[in-house]
């Protein structure tokens, strides 16, 4: 089965309809990966894939406080068999960032946001990992009130990024709209002209 081509996506997505596993089944195959690859003999790739499949289980589940450990593991492992590569890193680093996110640990979901992004722009802002990651730190920073900081790098960086590199009706494009315009609404110091770019269509650049 490995010879397919499939490798580690056989236990988060079905080959047959195409579909993500959810719920239990995901969690099931999620704690079977990591069974299958925990062995020391096991190389530092399959020990770190088995682990961000378990990680991305019990996030989906719902059980971040339980995926946190699990993704941190999975970073040292990273860091330790990919230090020179930055990708898997960004990447990893992602997941934590995610997981303090959803157990309401902003502050810090937004030190290692702050630096993805900043990593990411490095190689260009128009890049497509640059506009996902820029999108995550927009979402925490709207959740925690940051209003310049989120309004200044989706006015000014990523909406531009996104209409031209993902095209005006993306669904990240529209979403980055809609932070942008709930970030002008709900900052008690928009002036009267933010409120109404917040209610009015931006037109693409």
């Amino acid at each position: 089965e490995w010879g397919t081509g499939m490798g580690i996506l056989k236990w988060g997505k079905c080959f047959d309809c195409g579909q993500r596993f959810h719920g239990a089944v995901a969690l099931a195959l999620g704690w079977a990966c990591w069974r299958t690859y925990v062995s020391p003999s096991e190389t530092g790739e399959s020990r770190c894939n088995a682990m961000m499949v378990l990680g991305n289980a019990l996030r989906l589940g719902e059980r971040a406080s339980e995926a946190l450990p699990v993704f941190e593991a999975h970073l040292a492992l990273v860091r330790r068999h990919y230090s020179g590569e930055e990708e898997p890193l960004l990447g990893a680093q992602g997941n934590v960032a995610s997981c303090l996110d959803d157990l309401g640990r902003e502050a810090e979901a937004l030190v290692l946001q702050r630096e993805i992004y900043a990593r990411w722009a490095a190689r260009g802002i128009s890049q497509k990992h640059t506009i996902l990651s820029g999108y995550n730190l927009a979402v925490t920073l709207l959740k925690v009130g940051f209003w310049d900081e989120c309004k200044t790098s989706v006015r000014d960086q990523l909406l531009p990024a996104a209409r031209q590199t993902l095209g005006s009706d993306d669904d990240v494009t529209l979403a980055l709209s809609r932070i942008l315009a709930d970030a002008l609404a709900g900052d008690p110091e928009s002036t009267r002209d933010d409120k109404l770019e917040a209610k009015t269509p931006r037109a693409p650049a």
